[in-house]
């Protein structure tokens, strides 16, 4: 019989802090795909380029990874409810892992700055929402106080199992490649994600698998670009939601990744996004949220100003489905509704607005 990919968690079950007798919550997160994309190689002049495609987990975006693991020690310690402050990603993750654990879920977003696609999955999930009058940072600082003086577990990547299942991601690239890529590219938000591909490919090092770190690049929007100005964000904004954060809670993790890898933080204009969201999807056929194209985007920037490190074999981290926030997908460059044209029901005129010619 084939073998069914069983979650991060019993798939490296050797390389997370979990024993036999714990509880394990999955939905089968991670295996997901690396995607040659050899018309983003060709725009970045470099040998090659492979997508990891982090939508394709259960609900759609990378925090499955770390919430498969975070909800499963939650449940270890007998906890009856978990809370997350989000920007929309974690928010369904986090409902749907508390589903399965038998939970309850409370999860804390910014009043009108989350996209109805993430949204609508947390309402799916039975999650207890509540609009917080305030920016992601302000409902980070209301879980972290709720759940340091209430009965509610704490599951933002704060918490540090959640990095242990993000970790998971790098092994899986290593896995297909059968070494580490020169450069790994991300977007860059609340810092958890760069901090655990730090994490894993570490490990992959310490073990033999790989003989060094990629170079690690995290990038920001430019409307919400700590690292970029040094300091906190007070007002970040950004069309890209998942990264609408002004002070990263994995600041410190972050600076340590560039620093060990050589690697880099850049930033890209909301305008810029959008080209490359574009891109991905009609070049290299893969449908991401805004915010996904972010680590591409970033790329490319430095590419056309000749500040790309050189590099034979790149990944980009694209960290979320595009039906996470399809709006932008049916809106043109000038931010004009795409209407599909009518036509009659016949074959030739069909032909007609697509230029085909009858067979002769």
């Amino acid at each position: 019989m084939a073998h069914q990919w069983r979650g991060v968690i019993r798939e490296y079950f050797d390389r997370l802090p979990f024993t036999e007798s714990d509880p394990i919550v999955t939905l089968g997160e991670g295996g997901t795909p690396l995607i040659e994309a050899p018309a983003l190689a060709k725009l970045l002049d470099v040998g090659s380029v492979h997508l990891k495609f982090e939508g394709m987990n259960p609900t759609g975006s990378f925090k499955d990874r770390g919430m498969t693991t975070a909800v499963s020690k939650a449940k270890g310690k007998g906890a009856k409810a978990v809370i997350a402050a989000s920007t929309g990603n974690t928010s369904a993750a986090a409902a749907a892992y508390a589903v399965k654990a038998g939970m309850t879920s409370v999860v804390l977003v910014p009043a009108g700055k989350i996209s109805w696609g993430k949204l609508s999955q947390a309402v799916a999930h039975k999650a207890q929402i509540l609009q917080v009058r305030g920016n992601f940072d302000d409902c980070l600082r209301l879980a972290r106080e709720l759940s340091e003086n209430y009965p509610v577990f704490l599951v933002n990547s704060v918490n540090p199992d959640r990095l242990q299942g993000q970790k998971t991601a790098s092994f899986e690239v290593v896995d297909v490649l059968g070494e580490a890529p020169d450069l790994h590219a991300m977007p860059l938000g609340n810092a958890g994600n760069i901090s655990a591909y730090h994490l894993g490919y570490k490990e992959e090092l310490e073990i033999g698998r790989i003989k060094q770190l990629p170079k690690l690049f995290g990038i920001q929007a430019a409307g919400a670009a700590p690292f970029i100005q040094g300091s906190p964000v007070s007002k970040p904004e950004t069309i890209a939601t998942a990264i609408r954060i002004g002070n990263p809670a994995s600041w410190d993790l972050a600076q340590e990744a560039k620093r060990n890898t050589d690697g880099g933080f850049g930033s890209v204009s909301d305008k810029e996004i959008l080209w490359m969201h574009r891109f991905l999807s009609q070049e290299c056929g893969v449908f991401v949220e805004p915010s996904s194209a972010t680590g591409a985007a970033g790329l490319f920037k430095l590419s056309q100003k000749g500040e790309l490190p050189k590099a034979n074999t790149v990944v980009i981290t694209v960290t979320g489905h595009g039906l996470k926030d399809p709006d932008w997908a049916l809106k043109d460059e000038r931010g004009r509704q795409i209407k599909p044209k009518r036509v009659a029901a016949q074959a030739a005129s069909v032909a007609e607005v697509i230029g085909l010619e009858r067979n002769k």
